[in-house]
């Protein structure tokens, strides 16, 4: 089991093997700051999706890579909504989509998925199920990373179910770190969707109460 796991390391560059702990580090950080509704969701981000963004290349996740600059982008554009106050109170609290963004978000879905495809058959890169998963988890961790950016609950959704998709990817792709990163991101997703609507409902309780 040990050697299924990990033997594939030895054929890797010592480099990427500890760039990917690295990432895999700020990654977990990033997260957990997330669940707690912390700014530094964003710094911690930025370093991890960097990483991620150049060896997903490297290993021939395009689609995966894309998404991690993509990340890098809109962690700069979530640092500064999440950091935007008025009266010394946050002007975008937690909160649920309207009915305009629940649209955006398919928008973003199909528009991501066309892009893929054609970034892989440009690439000639359609050469195992691996690709064509990559491709729907490009879409869902897009609309996620949207969603977490504008402090939408929904996030947590996005997140849920790319990470679960996202564990036998990795596996089946030998980067056994990045795999057990996204069972712990799955786990953190769940406890963040509920403490995320904890504070929600809480919010929406003492706006009854005034």
């Amino acid at each position: 089991m040990f050697d299924y796991l990990f033997a594939q390391y030895n054929e890797y560059p010592i480099h990427e093997v500890y760039l990917e702990l690295t990432a895999v580090f700020f990654g977990l950080w990033s997260v957990w700051c997330a669940k707690k509704d912390h700014i530094w969701v964003f710094p911690t981000g930025l370093i991890s999706t960097s990483i991620y963004a150049y060896l997903l290349w490297q290993w021939s996740l395009l689609g995966d890579s894309m998404i991690n600059v993509y990340y890098f982008i809109m962690s700069i554009y979530g640092w500064y909504h999440w950091t935007r106050k008025k009266d010394n109170i946050d002007e975008f609290p937690i909160s649920t989509m309207n009915g305009k963004e629940r649209i955006m978000a398919v928008i973003i879905f199909v528009l991501t998925v066309v892009f893929v495809v054609i970034v892989y058959l440009y690439f000639n890169k359609f050469a195992s199920w691996y690709s064509y998963l990559d491709t729907i988890l490009t879409a869902i961790f897009f609309v996620g990373m949207w969603l977490m950016a504008k402090r939408k609950i929904q996030n947590w959704i996005f997140w849920i179910v790319g990470d679960l998709l996202s564990i036998p990817l990795y596996l089946a792709k030998g980067y056994t770190f990045t795999s057990f990163q996204y069972i712990i991101f799955t786990i953190i997703a769940v406890y963040g969707y509920l403490e995320w609507k904890k504070i929600l409902n809480s919010s929406q309780n003492l706006e009854l109460h005034q």
